[in-house]
């Protein structure tokens, strides 16, 4: 079974925060294919669906993004899931402009706490991540609280088609592979655009 996991921060204060991206792309997807994420298993929140021919496992860990290797780790375990084959994590990436979505395997964690976390309970970065770039398009003084208030409206927009990108390239790697998904998506946002 693959695990298709959202990094994120539980409460509606981050719902809709840069830092919460994971969270709100795993319930575009949930959305599109008519199921709630709200069973509770390994400290996540999960939803199971079919995508092509492939059962997946929708995932929100509920440990707080610093924390998320935890629950992916209890996932992982559960589901006897290869990281490498089977984990597909979905992250905000402040090192590319909003609207980016770019999808890498075996990198380090940037600097992503999340992705840290996961490294570091999983003892590899072995594993397929969706990176969507939240990255402000004017200078900020201290990242974390841009990353953790709310977006504004103008971004709202850039927003919805990154979530939809980010759907979309799910689909991708569990029917076509993600050598297949990495050919498509890995381009600038306006190659992108229809």
């Amino acid at each position: 079974m693959k695990l298709i996991v959202g990094l994120g921060n539980p409460g509606i204060e981050y719902q809709f925060t840069p830092h919460n991206l994971g969270f709100l792309a795993i319930d575009r997807i949930a959305e599109q294919h008519k199921v709630e994420v709200r069973n509770r298993q390994c400290r996540a929140l999960t939803a199971r669906v079919v995508i092509g021919s492939e059962t997946v496992l929708l995932a929100k860990p509920e440990t707080f993004m610093n924390l998320s290797g935890l629950s992916v780790r209890e996932l992982v375990a559960e589901y006897d899931a290869r990281p490498e084959e089977d984990l597909i994590i979905i992250q905000d990436e402040l090192d590319f402009s909003l609207g980016t979505v770019r999808i890498h395997r075996n990198r380090s964690s940037a600097g992503h706490n999340g992705i840290e976390s996961l490294i570091g309970t999983l003892a590899t970065q072995d594993f397929l991540r969706i990176r969507m770039g939240v990255a402000p398009d004017r200078k900020v003084e201290d990242g974390m609280s841009y990353l953790l208030s709310p977006f504004r409206k103008a971004q709202l927009e850039v927003v919805n088609e990154m979530l939809n990108l980010a759907a979309e390239a799910v689909e991708v790697i569990v029917k076509e592979g993600p050598a297949a998904a990495m050919n498509r998506f890995n381009r600038k946002p306006e190659e992108l655009l229809p």
